[in-house]
């Protein structure tokens, strides 16, 4: 039986009949992504990328992600000017791919998400907890780290159990989570003022921290390969598939397409404009932080703090724990928020519960699925390990990539006519009359070679006894299979008996 698949004529009445607060701007779109992106990625994922896997090289592991996030970004940009609709890469695939596709990308977007928020809310703790010891205020250690923790050897990656419970992340979930149900808007104006905060502090760590720089930290700038992925041109594409997931805020703009003024216009500078300012921003960041440190003293929650402290300025290291704390809190707002939208947009469509759809008469909100969603975040915060679960986002990301690449030339070869206000540059090439689009061809291969590390070292982390990842994501996808066949299919808003009984209400 073929797929169900939506029309492009579909897709522009739910554009039409929009139940969400339109208030979004071009700036705003392009500081929710800024906000999206510039966290954990900076904050928390260049110490643990360089000091396991790269080295000083990480900086070229930034640039191979930007580069790949690159051509995936310009294809977002097409498919939102041409298809402004909420859920990202979802909606996309239900256009080009059919129902059974879309569930798989928007289970996928939900892991991607999801994961992202619980591994940049732990990377908040840390930074929450140092804040809170400049003020003289002790958090034991055992409410500050997750219940499962991580070992990571040449050999492989082991988990342990210890009764502790990340509570200073999942407290930030809840936090964000009250902005996203009390309105866009004003979650706008809070991002706003966040993103200039944590830019600012960022700036002025790159400012104060060229001072401090020690070049002998950059020798040897690749370290010899120790075996596997550890170090040399291996150590180079594993960090730039685990740094990868730190450029994925930039999606979250193409969530916004339904609470945007002009989407048409305006998502597509937003989604671009915001990976740019963002790759520049990690770049200098990055520069400085493996010239004041040590790489192999990286692999900690909060590895700006450790550089900050090494140049004996505490007003710097006051101004840099603010700076995370608040910038880390707008990444979870992005992500929470990108998320939620994706859930509104399955829920609209009957893939799932109506609770994830139903919007707030006040606020014009989804409340109950957004609550619904922190609540699951912020457990998540609590237990898994940050090493783990951004491997495993990374997986996600980029098969999500790959099909919103997918879905530009799907669209350009069976709707050629539709109108593009921003099309992907590059052109493409005709073979045996389908045109094959340089950019989103590049983008799925990128995409692809992002996803190879992962799973090799996935794979041989489980023959080495440590399965958790493995069992991860069988699980989730066992678990997306069966709520697929169980429920979605049948509640689906085309499955053929829900269209009946529309047309029978209508006649009625």
């Amino acid at each position: 039986m073929p797929s169900r698949r939506k029309t492009l004529v579909q897709i522009e009445r739910d554009f039409k009949d929009r139940s969400l607060k339109q208030t979004l701007s071009a700036t705003q779109l392009t500081l929710l992504g800024v906000g999206s992106t510039v966290g954990a990625g900076i904050y928390v994922m260049t110490g643990m990328a360089a000091s396991q896997y790269a080295g000083p090289a990480v900086l070229i592991s930034f640039v191979i992600a930007a580069v790949a996030c690159l051509f995936t970004a310009l294809c977002y940009g097409e498919l939102a000017a041409s298809m402004p609709v909420s859920g990202s890469a979802y909606s996309y695939a239900y256009v080009s791919m059919g129902e059974r596709a879309a569930w798989v990308t928007g289970w996928l977007l939900l892991l991607e998400y999801g994961i992202s928020c619980i591994a940049v809310a732990s990377g908040l703790s840390g930074y929450a907890s140092s804040l809170a010891g400049a003020f003289h205020i002790h958090v034991p250690e055992w409410f500050q780290t997750s219940t499962l923790i991580t070992n990571v050897t040449a050999e492989a990656t082991r988990i342990g159990f210890d009764w502790r419970i990340n509570g200073v992340g999942a407290l930030a979930v809840c936090f964000i989570t009250f902005f996203l149900v009390i309105g866009v808007q004003e979650t706008a104006r809070l991002n706003t003022i966040v993103v200039c905060i944590k830019v600012g502090v960022l700036l002025l760590f790159i400012g104060f921290g060229v001072f401090a720089i020690s070049p002998h930290n950059w020798a040897p700038f690749m370290p010899q390969n120790e075996g596997g992925f550890r170090y040399g041109w291996g150590g180079v594409f594993r960090a730039a598939s685990v740094i990868f997931f730190a450029y994925v805020g930039f999606e979250a703009v193409s969530t916004a397409a339904t609470e945007a003024r002009n989407p048409r216009r305006d998502v597509p500078i937003g989604i671009i404009g915001s990976l740019v300012i963002c790759t520049i921003i990690y770049l200098g960041v990055a520069v400085v932080l493996l010239g004041i440190v040590p790489y192999r003293q990286l692999n900690v929650a909060d590895p700006l703090a450790i550089a900050v402290s090494k140049m004996h300025a505490p007003f710097l290291m006051l101004c840099v724990n603010i700076g995370a704390t608040v910038g880390l809190c707008s990444v979870l707002l992005g992500l929470l928020y990108g998320q939620s939208r994706i859930l509104y947009a399955m829920s609209r469509d009957g893939l799932i519960s109506p609770l994830f759809s139903h919007v707030h008469q006040r606020f014009r909100t989804p409340w109950t699925g957004t609550i619904i969603l922190g609540i699951c975040v912020a457990i998540g915060t609590a237990t898994l390990p940050i090493d783990v679960i951004s491997e495993i986002v990374s997986i996600g990301t980029a098969l999500a990539f790959a099909m919103v690449c997918f879905t530009v030339i799907w669209q350009r070869n069976h709707a050629p006519d539709a109108p593009r206000p921003f099309e992907v540059p590059l052109g493409g090439v005709m073979i045996r009359g389908y045109w094959l689009g340089v950019t989103p061809m590049l983008g799925i291969v990128l995409s692809g070679v992002m996803m190879i590390p992962l799973v090799v070292d996935i794979g041989r982390d489980a023959l080495m006894g440590n399965p958790l990842p493995v069992i991860l994501l069988l699980a989730y996808a066992m678990l997306g299979a069966l709520i697929y066949v169980v429920y979605s299919r049948q509640h689906s808003r085309f499955h053929p008996v829900t269209i009946s009984a529309k047309a029978d209400g209508n006649e009625a």
